[in-house]
């Protein structure tokens, strides 16, 4: 609910706070949520949301497993390699709702006040707010975290926060105002605004720790959880702040419900199956389809101490896929990826390799209604025209690009014979060893990089059919720090990987496609850049309507999808869990997220029944 309300700055003491606001009498919204389109699902006075369980009980343990190592507690630099759920002791004035696709409500504020022209922002800080040291969460320290992320953050962050955001200040110890650029629009900078983590301004002076640097102490934050204990490379222990201060918040009823979460780490995909296999983790989130199908026969799921679930997914589909780098000098050509792309066989692939589960991606934004089909028309055509030529001719009258078709073997032949007709055109000829090469004598060399065995089985293939083209291709599984090395360094050809959309993208479009420091930015490891879709993002945040919106999403899926930079893959719309049974979660789960270390509960008479049994010690 948003209370409409007149304020003057000329009224006696709000005169003092409220000096810097735009004009008398302008008309100020204030309101403890912020929708982008429509209105917001749950009132001030909500007691909780839908989907948990306010008298959830408080306790209990849940275990889940992490590849690979770390040697940082510090989520927000690209040095080292940080553990998993580093960010977990970090909140924001605002948190999202999982039943709403873009509702934000406040968290370590009451309510939050702007004009209609959403000029700036004012957030009312809750003053029973806590760092877990015990010293209270400030609007000095919203400050402070705001401009550290901007001198010492990611660059491509920096440099486009900084652009929307001139102005952050402090009207008092409660009070903080961020204050929007003239020309930029309005769409999502109150979420952005309200979205930064806090840190403890007092902690880093102290300290005198970066947020650049890679370190094993992850500082001081105000959320429900904190870091208890740490093995490196084994173990990570999380323990819930029996004094945090949100505990009673509405927002936070039937929430944060284990006393401890545990993170235990494996080299490997198949030591961690057999590691849960044997108890030494209770909660599994499984992403491999064969392990699916094939590695869930042992006696503990038989007998119920294992459950084996499929739960709903309405989250908008990763756009994985295998993804070109662009910068490498044989992968500039559009007609060299389009030829590669052809020798990935999704439908064999799928039905000899991963069981028949999995579905094929087309769109960035599969599996709703803002990816492109067909031949545009309407408004989206008009839209794609008036780039002029930022816009190939071909977009305004082809039907969308979608994954191609594969016959039922590996080497899918029709395919083969277009990816050669293409590499011939590229100037990639075959020799009498059969291997491609161009005008200077130079192979076409190709290497895939990956970290984990998991995909052994889906790309050796895909490389062999490679081979058959004549590519001098190989696969190259690297340890997980050299992978991260490497793929940072942007020191590879082809990578696994998913960017990530949203089913109403705002200005964060711009951090995964945008042509801004792409040559350092960890989102986009294709190295995509092109002037026609970044004037189409910029047209994403202007929007006012969601048809709008629909629309220049629409035309930048169609624009993107026709550089090719990434050969689609597959997605699923069901989250795939094993787990011991001692856990409960509500009947009714909601569609963006399962929640199991946010909702979820230890059931202390299953979880004493399973030691009695002896499957826990």
């Amino acid at each position: 609910m948003k209370i409409i309300a007149k304020r003057s700055i000329a009224t006696a003491v709000a005169a003092t706070c409220f000096a810097s606001f735009a004009f008398a009498q302008d008309t100020i919204i204030k309101t403890h949520a912020y929708a982008t389109f429509g209105d917001v699902k749950y009132p001030a006075d909500f007691a909780h949301f839908d989907y948990v369980n306010p008298n959830a009980p408080k306790g209990g343990e849940i275990s889940i497993w992490a590849p690979g190592t770390f040697d940082s507690f510090n989520p927000y630099t690209r040095k080292g390699r940080s553990g998993r759920l580093a960010s977990i002791g970090f909140e924001s004035l605002l948190t999202n709702s999982k039943d709403e696709v873009s509702t934000q409500y406040c968290l370590v504020c009451t309510t939050m006040e702007y004009p209609e022209s959403e000029d700036w922002v004012i957030f009312n800080m809750r003053p029973e707010a806590r760092f877990s040291d015990g010293s209270p969460v400030t609007a000095h320290d919203v400050v402070f975290s705001h401009y550290l992320f901007l001198e010492q953050g990611l660059p491509s962050y920096a440099r486009a926060v900084s652009a929307l955001i001139p102005t952050v200040e402090a009207l008092d110890d409660h009070t903080v105002k961020f204050t929007f650029a003239d020309d930029v629009p309005r769409r999502d900078l109150i979420p952005q605004a309200g979205g930064t983590p806090i840190f403890s301004k007092a902690w880093y002076e102290s300290t005198e720790a970066r947020l650049d640097e890679s370190r094993l102490e992850p500082g001081v934050g105000s959320g429900p959880y904190m870091l208890d204990s740490y093995d490196i490379n084994r173990q990570i222990v999380y323990k819930r702040n029996p004094d945090y201060w949100g505990k009673d918040l509405p927002i936070m009823r039937g929430r944060s419900n284990f006393d401890t979460i545990r993170v235990e780490y494996f080299g490997d995909t198949t030591a961690a199956l057999e590691g849960f296999k044997a108890g030494a983790y209770s909660f599994r989130a499984e992403n491999s389809s064969k392990t699916w199908a094939t590695a869930y026969d042992f006696p503990a799921v038989a007998d119920g101490t294992v459950q084996k679930v499929e739960l709903p997914n309405g989250n908008l589909p990763v756009a994985a896929g295998l993804v070109f780098n662009m910068r490498q000098p044989q992968l500039s050509d559009i007609r060299v990826r389009e030829a590669l792309g052809l020798m990935f066989n999704f439908e064999w692939t799928n039905e000899s390799l991963q069981y028949g589960l999995f579905a094929q991606r087309h769109s960035f934004w599969e599996n709703s209604d803002m990816g492109a089909t067909g031949v545009p028309e309407g408004a989206e055509l008009e839209l794609l025209k008036s780039l002029g030529d930022k816009v190939e001719p071909s977009v305004l009258t082809e039907p969308a690009v979608r994954a191609h078709s594969s016959g039922a073997r590996q080497l899918d032949r029709k395919n083969l014979r277009r990816a050669s007709a293409l590499l011939d055109e590229a100037g990639y000829t075959v020799g009498s060893d059969g291997i491609r090469r161009n005008a200077d004598g130079q192979t076409l060399d190709i290497e895939l990089l990956e970290d984990t065995p998991t995909f052994d089985r889906i790309f050796t293939p895909y490389v062999a059919n490679l081979k058959a083209l004549g590519v001098n291709a190989n696969y190259n599984r690297v340890d997980p720090a050299q992978y991260t090395e490497r793929t940072r360094a942007n020191d590879f050809d082809m990578i696994y990987f998913g960017y990530r959309t949203s089913p109403e993208p705002g200005i964060g479009t711009s951090q995964w496609f945008g042509s801004q420091d792409v040559e350092n930015n960890s989102r986009n490891p294709a190295g995509y850049a092109d002037a026609g879709a970044d004037v189409l993002m910029e047209k994403i945040v202007a929007s006012k309507t969601k048809d709008e919106l629909q629309t220049a999403t629409r035309a930048l899926d169609r624009v993107m999808r026709a550089k090719r930079f990434i050969v689609p893959t597959w997605f699923n719309d069901t989250t795939w869990v094993a787990y011991y049974d001692q856990y409960d979660h509500p009947e009714n789960l909601p569609p963006y997220d399962i929640g199991y270390l946010d909702f979820w509960w230890y059931n202390a008479d299953k979880g004493q029944k399973l030691k009695d049994a002896g499957v826990f010690q």
